[in-house]
């Protein structure tokens, strides 16, 4: 009888390619494919550790070719005693989900520094993904404090890769087919990024058998947590914000602020608000099914009355969003607060810099300019600049733990979004109470998207006030 030679395994173009005989794939064999192209079977590089483990408990020889790092000296630098929530965390995940799992905890909980703890206790290279080149440069400079060795950087034209690297999820993606067998250990930062079309096969192109996903709002109505478990793995622990508050976290109250519409901004919003609905009803529309937008926007191209319909909506939305008592009540706000960091939350670009035009503020949203936004979010660290207006951009993965106020003018309907915003002035510090404000125009469709994105446990025993102005 001959015996099977072992089976070979290793790394191309971001897949496993395996050289062996069917039998000895027997128990793996929902983890791989016969391609018939180079006559070898192919896996998912995700799978390694999966198929590594089935292997050796089949006591199937194999030869690891496509393994390309080893362990790791490392020394934990300015380290310090991890508080009892970050020590639970890691226990859950290191122990409990033998170092796959996601863990959920609200910003400015430590969630660096969890990651810092298991980037010492695996040992391995680590690649750390983000969704911004902010966020790269935040993690990178912290790394280096901790472990002081050279960090690399893949994303916004730096192309470092060094033990522990840093990049984004658009460079991972580009770049993981090359670089997917170099690291024993992957984080995911902001994971629920992770489950879009693209960005999940930085995951799924990726070795390491260690992973982390690290996310405050996990929640998806999309089936992405069920992609996000399959790549990184289920949630060990999880803890909320108001579990934090007072201790880890500010103290804080959320006050939303119900604000009537001028005369003639009412008047034009009620016209636009029954063309608007009158043209859903004539066609159908409930918005109950995710195709209805798209089905909306088609019938506003065909029909003659679509592009009034569309304008209406237009008319009505930018009319609740940025009301002329919004930008009174903001500026009273901004008054009442002085000497406080503030952050302005807008849901659009042209409110935002309406606002920074009329206050002479700066403003941050997309467009901006990265040395331009690296200067703005430094003055604001500083003191220099008090308030900043965004759209959207800074509802995560910046730091900015001077700030104390969030003032929301408008947004949609998402609770991660909200959610989001409130994590950013919960950071803590001396003496301080954060405050969220929403502002919202009475007698339009925001006060509903208020109540939706309001359903999370972050704001039940923290709503402040309601009151019409």
């Amino acid at each position: 009888m001959t015996t099977a030679p072992p089976v070979k395994i290793r790394f191309s173009q971001g897949t496993l390619l395996l050289e062996a005989t069917p039998g000895q794939l027997i128990p793996v064999a929902l983890d791989v494919v016969f391609d018939d192209r180079v006559k070898l079977y192919r896996a998912q590089a995700y799978k390694y550790a999966r198929i590594i483990i089935a292997l050796r408990e089949h006591k199937i020889d194999f030869i690891d070719e496509a393994r390309a790092y080893s362990q790791l000296e490392l020394e934990l630098h300015a380290g310090f005693a991890p508080r009892p929530h970050q020590q639970e965390a890691f226990r859950c995940w290191r122990v409990e989900a033998a170092g796959r799992a996601m863990i959920v905890m609200p910003t400015g909980s430590g969630k660096t520094y969890l990651a810092v703890m298991a980037i010492n206790a695996i040992k391995r290279p680590a690649l750390i993904v983000v969704p911004t080149i902010d966020l790269m440069q935040q993690w990178a400079s912290s790394l280096e404090k901790f472990f002081r060795c050279k960090v690399g950087m893949l994303g916004g034209g730096s192309r470092e890769i060094e033990h522990i690297t840093v990049t984004t999820y658009d460079s991972a993606v580009i770049h993981m087919e090359f670089i997917g067998n170099r690291f024993g250990f992957v984080i995911f930062d902001e994971c629920h990024h992770l489950p879009g079309p693209v960005n999940r096969t930085a995951a799924s192109m990726c070795m390491a058998p260690y992973r982390l996903g690290l996310t405050a709002t996990p929640d998806r109505d999309d089936g992405g947590n069920e992609i996000i478990e399959e790549l990184i793995g289920p949630i060990a622990y999880q803890i909320h914000i108001d579990e934090l508050e007072g201790s880890v976290l500010a103290p804080y109250v959320t006050r939303r602020l119900e604000l009537a519409l001028e005369p003639d901004e009412a008047a034009e919003y009620q016209l636009s608000r029954q063309i608007y609905t009158g043209f859903l009803r004539r066609n159908g529309i409930t918005f109950n099914q995710k195709s209805d937008w798209a089905r909306f926007i088609g019938l506003c191209a065909r029909q003659p009355d679509g592009r009034k319909a569309l304008d209406a909506y237009l008319a009505q939305r930018r009319i609740a969003r940025a009301g002329r008592s919004k930008f009174n009540k903001v500026w009273e706000l901004v008054c009442r607060h002085r000497g406080e960091r503030i952050i302005i939350f807008t849901a659009d670009n042209d409110t935002a810099y309406d606002m920074g035009r009329s206050f002479l503020m700066p403003v941050i949203t997309h467009r901006t300019k990265a040395a331009e936004r690296k200067e703005f979010l430094d003055n604001f660290r500083s003191g220099q600049y008090p308030v900043l207006i965004t759209s959207k951009v800074l509802n995560e993965g910046v730091d900015v733990p001077e700030a104390g106020i969030g003032i929301i003018v408008s947004g949609s309907g998402s609770i991660r979004e909200h959610v989001q915003r409130l994590g950013r002035i919960l950071r803590a510090g001396e003496g301080k109470q954060a405050v969220l404000y929403e502002l919202v125009s009475e007698g339009t469709s925001e006060v509903n998207v208020s109540e939706r994105r309001r359903e999370h446990r972050a704001y039940k025993n923290h709503f402040s006030w309601k009151r019409r102005f």
